[in-house]
């Protein structure tokens, strides 16, 4: 899996592509959290992501507290077909704000 984060402001840009699994769920994890300060927005672009795990899910979960928690708010973007299932059977895109497109985010 690649990734890759932007800081622009008081907003995160986290770039997912391939598999978001355990494997990768730490290093990905304390890369997003190391960068985010009190206050902080995500946008989470998955337009390259083709899965997720439940690992991938805590790592979005996590970083969705520490959001909250300082003010903040996370926003998923353009999420694929496969990975949506995921998050529709465990009721996670229930917490989650999910757009279309990375464009359709607003903060």
């Amino acid at each position: 899996m690649e990734y890759d984060i932007k800081k622009d402001g008081r907003l995160l840009k986290v770039s997912l592509e391939g598999r978001f699994v355990a494997s990768v769920a730490g290093r990905v994890r304390d890369d997003i959290l190391s960068q985010m300060d009190e206050g902080d927005n995500v946008l989470f672009d998955l337009s390259k992501m083709v899965h997720i795990d439940s690992s991938g899910l805590g790592v979005l979960v996590q970083v969705l507290q520490k959001a909250k928690a300082g003010g903040g708010k996370v926003v998923l973007a353009a999420i694929q077909s496969a990975a949506k299932i995921v998050f529709d059977i465990t009721k996670v895109s229930r917490v989650f704000e999910i757009v279309p497109s990375v464009e359709d985010a607003r903060f």
